[in-house]
């Protein structure tokens, strides 16, 4: 009994720790987005959580553990569903509650959502209609393209955001006159590279303590009789912290183009950048690797997209849209939990 605990009050400690290393996250990502304005202040928090993402999907593949060869199918999937219903619905709903109405640059967001569409159907599906291996799987040289062509896209899609149409991931000018921050005087050099060096710091202590937590949250599923892929949706969703909390702050201070710019850039990096990475290893180490994706989640990923490309459509939403994405994410975490 004293074990048992003293266990649940480590695991309480360690709950604690990582909401502190979240929300110093999300504020040091802040500071460096300030300094650099938008769209490369949100691509700060995106990619750096996605690259330790990586590190740590590897280590599971590594391991060789039971289901390891599901662990970077899992991962995708369930950034791609929190990101698109879990953190935009959330944005909307909160933002809508606070500003009746927010608007956005939907010529960038469309532009990332039909990016996000191409990325999620060369790797979660594609695997499903191919005839030269049986099951969700690709041989290895379909396994190299996909990993080539998924990275090539994503650069592209950079290339777009920052460089040749930047102003389309840029705020409206009646966001510029409800956000205060933008009139604060910028972080001096010394101050940004503190921060960007505490944010890395913070970002590790994240993914640590999730992957430290993950076989409490393991052994919790296991003891609940849950599908395995519940623990992925439960480390994905520690993993995603700092950016679903950056993005919720965003739109409460009118800035959905901010959380917009996140939630999505989140997502690509998610494919854009693991998928290549985790290819390149599954060929190099000879590990088992299966991406392809059920059914039922195929079906609840296009209605997502379909959805979001009608949220997005206009470039204005209501807190009902909000409702909308959310019902659609509780409907995916329900049958994730009942198949």
């Amino acid at each position: 009994m004293a074990n048992l605990l003293t266990h649940s009050w480590f695991i309480a400690l360690l709950a604690a720790i990582l909401i502190g290393a979240v929300l110093s996250a999300v504020h040091h990502a802040e500071v460096i987005a300030h300094k650099t304005g938008e769209p490369f202040g949100t691509l700060v928090l995106s990619i750096s959580v996605t690259i330790i993402e990586v590190s740590l999907v590897i280590s599971m593949m590594l391991s060789g553990h039971e289901g390891s060869e599901f662990i970077a199918r899992d991962a995708v999937f369930a950034t791609v569903m929190i990101v698109v219903n879990g953190v935009i619905g959330l944005c909307i709903l909160i933002g809508g509650l606070k500003h009746h109405e927010m608007s956005f640059r939907n010529e960038g967001t469309n532009s990332a959502l039909s990016v996000l569409t191409a990325l999620a159907t060369f790797i979660l599906v594609m695997p499903l209609v191919t005839v030269s291996t049986p099951g969700p799987d690709f041989t290895k040289s379909q396994l190299a393209f996909a990993g080539i062509a998924s990275f090539a896209l994503y650069a592209a899609f950079l290339f777009f955001q920052t460089i040749s149409h930047r102003d389309y991931y840029l705020p409206k000018a009646v966001h510029k006159k409800t956000d205060s921050s933008e009139h604060a005087d910028k972080p001096s050099n010394l101050k940004t590279t503190v921060s960007t060096f505490l944010l890395l710091i913070s970002l590790i202590a994240v993914v640590g303590l999730a992957e430290l937590l993950s076989p409490a949250i393991e052994a919790g599923v296991q003891a609940a009789g849950a599908p395995k892929t519940i623990v992925g949706i439960a480390v994905a969703l520690l993993v995603l912290m700092p950016e679903g909390y950056a993005a919720v702050r965003a739109a409460r201070a009118n800035r959905l183009q901010s959380s917009l710019n996140l939630a999505l850039g989140s997502a690509l990096a998610s494919i854009g950048l693991s998928i290549p990475t985790v290819a390149a290893i599954a060929i190099f180490f000879n590990l088992p690797l299966s991406l392809g994706i059920s059914n039922l989640n195929m079906v609840l990923m296009y209605l997502s997209f379909f959805i979001g490309g009608l949220t997005l459509a206009i470039g204005r939403t209501t807190m009902l849209q909000g409702v909308v994405h959310l019902i659609i994410f509780f409907e995916y975490l329900f049958l994730s939990l009942v198949p």
